[in-house]
């Protein structure tokens, strides 16, 4: 059976009539780019923002069509709010800014059900070890008796399935709900489960909302305490829908003591600070390395620059990490330090991390850790 083609998903949409207009949501240039992997097809379908609610049979209409084609296993599609005009309509006018002293509430973000807080795990830039802090961080707060999820949010590079050792397809519930991956205790979804490793995802912004929006809201997460996000490095489309769409409970800033490393991680700390995500504290990274013969310690990154930038920012400290030698191996072994070796150096500075995390996400002053100094 030959595989669909976007071509075809384009022509059974293109059926579908705009409510309130003559032309079709093709037409309307109403459907995102089309995605489509292992007979599962993936887009969105833009749409005003007060009218989204009120459009949700259009995004199921698009999906049965869809899934009446040969070859199609399956369909994930999502409204995407956007102040865009529709076809016949006249575009609405830009509300006027507010007045200096003015202070309208910001609206309500919608919550996930069975989720009680959201930790966004983010960095300025790639390469300081985010992901690898965000899966052990995970770890540690579920050494602390929570129960524990991870979402890998970095569409275009998912690292999760490979840090988490987890392989394969997740199950569907109805064909739509996704049923997340699980090892080490851990609750996991990642872009990484639904495409090949090697797949070139090349999508826009709206796409890339639509999909992230998905995995968070379309799975079955159950009755979580915590949800740990690790967030794609920069300041782009992601970090921009999770703050404005998702209500989180703060975010972690990852750095090492660099510092190019450190500026920027001053931009995504600005741009939490913008959006009025609170930053819950930053953690440094390849903080030190101890020689594995002698046990001297080499500051090889420079050292306690991001505990001179928290302090700058007025933000806590969270924490140092050490670099081992070991870390790159247990990592893309899908060996989590603080799972497989929880007395190692490392797993105890997670641990440590992880708690004045929880206490910095349940409001409470957190005392530094304490300076490590050698003579």
């Amino acid at each position: 059976m030959a595989d669909t083609t976007s071509d075809q998903v384009l022509k059974a949409l293109s059926r579908i009539a705009i409510p309130g207009s003559k032309a079709d949501i093709v037409s309307g240039g109403l459907v995102s780019d089309i995605f489509i992997s292992d007979g599962k097809v993936y887009f969105s379908i833009t749409v005003p923002a007060e009218r989204a609610r009120e459009l949700e049979p259009l995004r199921a209409q698009a999906e049965s069509a869809v899934k009446t084609l040969p070859g199609v296993r399956g369909a994930v599609v999502s409204l995407t709010a956007d102040r865009r005009p529709t076809p016949g309509n006249a575009p609405a006018p830009r509300p006027a800014a507010p007045h200096a002293h003015a202070h309208a509430p910001a609206p309500a973000k919608p919550g996930i059900p069975g989720i009680k807080s959201i930790l966004a795990v983010a960095s300025g830039k790639g390469g300081v070890g985010k992901s690898t802090t965000a899966v052990n961080l995970a770890l540690a707060l579920k050494a602390q008796g929570l129960k524990v999820g991870i979402l890998d949010a970095d569409i275009y590079g998912p690292s999760l399935p490979r840090l988490m050792g987890i392989s394969g397809r997740p199950k569907q519930i109805d064909g739509r709900i996704i049923v997340p991956m699980e090892n080490y205790g851990l609750k996991v979804m990642s872009m990484g489960f639904l495409v090949d490793e090697e797949a070139a995802m090349i999508w826009r912004g709206p796409m890339v909302q639509s999909a992230l929006l998905q995995m968070l809201r379309e799975v079955a997460w159950g009755d979580l305490d915590v949800l740990v996000v690790d967030m794609p490095p920069g300041t782009g489309d992601v970090q921009l829908t999770m703050a404005q769409q998702v209500p989180l409970a703060g975010a972690v800033i990852v750095s090492t003591p660099q510092d190019l490393a450190l500026i920027d991680a001053r931009k995504g700390i600005t741009m939490f600070n913008k959006v009025q995500v609170p930053v819950l504290g930053v953690i440094e990274n390849m903080s030190y390395f101890i020689a594995p013969d002698t046990g001297r310690r080499y500051d090889i990154f420079g050292h306690g620059g991001a505990r001179a930038e928290a302090e700058r920012i007025g933000a806590p400290f969270l924490g140092e990490v050490p670099l081992t030698m070991t870390i790159r191996e247990a990592s893309d072994a899908g060996k989590p330090v603080v799972a497989v070796d929880p007395d190692g150096e490392q797993a105890k500075a997670y641990l440590a991390i992880a708690e004045r995390v929880q206490a910095a996400m349940a409001g409470q002053k957190i005392a530094p850790p304490p300076a490590i100094i050698f003579e």
